[in-house]
């Protein structure tokens, strides 16, 4: 897939011609040519119940993250120590579910059909025009992530050559050391299609994050505090969007 991918944005962005993709591959021209012809477009997909022991927990364990998102580094509790507190109260699930529930926490509200509803939202921005676009989502799947690139392309005016993208589970199987990285074949897929070289956040580099948590802080201070009721999330995604080209 990876390979796939290269090929693909040697030739359609960087208009390479195949005798030189030929040279650089050690491939047949035949067989480039079958990888340009492949159909890279993502296929729909129906997102499988698999119920987890963290669900009955989860709205506790939301609780304690928003609480800890207040404090000093140095006096905020660790995924452990949340663990240990949750095993306290009858959860008998692993430590790794509740670390990655708190790597990817990070979550809003917004009263929808009459109700105060938590939602996902997912956050792109031009690193060099800072122009950007929020979407909200009832959870993070891989629907949630190809929609909102997908719709962050049609608002940003096309596509960059690039993206970087924090190490969420629906993109990365498997961190490896330093920039290594076993990619999600569905996630692999989107960006042979869209034709962008994705790149990873640093785990242990806060900085590289510091910028995306930053902004995710701005939009709640600018849209989210300020937002109106809702009929439905398709009628908040409209007003969000709204919001964003006019800022």
């Amino acid at each position: 897939m990876a390979l796939l991918s290269v090929i693909r944005r040697w030739y359609f962005r960087q208009h390479l011609p195949i005798l030189e993709v030929e040279r650089r591959t050690g491939l047949s021209r035949n067989t480039i040519r079958k990888y340009l012809r492949a159909d890279t477009v993502e296929p729909k997909f129906k997102v499988p119940d698999r119920p987890s022991k963290l669900d009955p927990f989860a709205e506790k364990l939301s609780a304690w993250l928003r609480i800890e998102t207040g404090k000093s580094r140095k006096q905020r509790r660790t995924a452990k120590q949340m663990h240990a507190d949750l095993v306290a109260l009858g959860y008998d699930g692993s430590y790794n579910r509740v670390a990655a529930f708190a790597r990817d926490w990070s979550e809003d509200w917004a009263m929808i059909g009459g109700r105060r509803t938590k939602l996902q939202a997912a956050h792109t921005k031009l690193s060099h025009s800072r122009a950007f676009i929020v979407r909200a989502y009832p959870l993070q799947t891989h629907e949630m992530l190809f929609d909102a690139m997908t719709q962050a392309f049609r608002v940003l005016g096309g596509v960059p050559q690039r993206g970087i993208f924090d190490n969420m589970k629906t993109a990365v199987d498997k961190i490896g050391s330093g920039k290594v990285r076993q990619v999600n074949a569905r996630f692999a897929a989107m960006a042979s299609h869209y034709l962008f070289e994705p790149e990873f956040c640093n785990p242990a580099a806060g900085w590289e994050k510091g910028q995306v948590e930053k902004d995710v802080q701005d939009a709640r201070r600018r849209l989210w505090q300020a937002m109106p009721a809702f009929p439905d999330i398709d009628a908040l995604n409209v007003w969000l969007e709204e919001q964003c080209i006019a800022q």
